[in-house]
């Protein structure tokens, strides 16, 4: 992993993330920070004070000013026992870790490929497992820490043909439930965020043999009401009421209490729109 982090974008030093240190600014580190969601995450932090580095497989055309990068792939062990290193070098611990970093895929269980599935856990899955591994001993030592993981509502609420990524996101809200059962006599908090569609471009490099399926997610995006800054300012002001499972969004509010409290509506919801997908056929 190449260490990018220089002094015109070395983190800054103010108030931090409420609640997640006894007092000071957080120090967080953002994966997937280059972009979208994760992007809108450094931003945000930077305003509120924190010290924050953004780690992601490609730096950003546009440097946000007080944001250090590093470059790191989230299915790469080195570069998470780098990013590890930089971290207790430079800030000698870690306060908030987002496990942000994901990619967009999906399609009917009979169209897309085992490689599909293959490549989206390996990232959206795997990515989190890795950071989380990676960093929890660090935060067991210093008895304090938040891992923050980016799922989705698709964690919560399943739509035909997104089997994988409802699969993918579905287990990282689980293993985030786990980590705050087993990591809560350190001090250390696990919150998991899902959102409902937001703009962001995520979905321009969506993968899968089931372009249906893609045609119907990109509209879905594209129309819909929310950007990623306001999905993180909603996360952050989750975070610090010091809430576990961060629905941001009203859409996904709607949409998983239909699932709680009337799930003959939900399931019927459910089929109807899998079969207007199915009506466009595998394509």
């Amino acid at each position: 992993m190449t260490d990018r982090v220089d002094e015109a974008n070395a983190p800054v030093v103010a108030e931090g993330v409420r609640g997640s240190r006894p007092s000071g600014p957080s120090r967080a580190l953002v994966t997937g920070g280059s972009s979208g969601l994760g992007a809108a995450l450094c931003r945000a932090l930077v305003a509120r004070g924190d010290q924050v580095v953004s780690a992601d497989v490609n730096l950003p055309a546009e440097p946000i000013d007080g944001v250090g990068y590093l470059t790191l792939d989230v299915r790469s062990d080195q570069d998470w026992s780098d990013a590890v290193a930089w971290v207790d070098r430079e800030w000698g611990g870690l306060d908030v870790l987002f496990n942000n970093a994901g990619v967009a895929g999906g399609g009917r269980v009979d169209v897309a490929g085992i490689e599909e599935w293959e490549w989206i856990t390996g990232i959206n899955l795997f990515g989190v497992v890795r950071g989380t591994k990676a960093f929890v001993p660090m935060m067991k030592r210093q008895r304090s820490g938040l891992i923050v993981n980016t799922a989705s509502l698709a964690g919560l609420v399943h739509p035909a043909g997104m089997g994988s990524y409802n699969a993918v996101k579905a287990a990282v809200v689980a293993f985030t439930e786990t980590l705050g059962h087993e990591l809560a006599e350190y001090g250390i908090r696990a919150a998991v965020v899902c959102p409902s569609y937001f703009r962001t471009g995520l979905v321009d490099a969506m993968q899968g043999t089931d372009t249906a399926v893609g045609e119907v997610i990109g509209a879905l995006v594209a129309h819909a009401p929310l950007g990623p800054d306001e999905i993180a300012a909603a996360v952050l002001e989750a975070l610090d009421r010091g809430e576990e499972l961060i629905l941001p969004d009203e859409a996904a509010r709607a949409a998983y209490e239909l699932k709680v409290t009337d799930r003959a509506a939900y399931d019927d919801l459910m089929r109807k729109q899998a079969a207007r997908l199915n009506a466009m056929g595998a394509r």
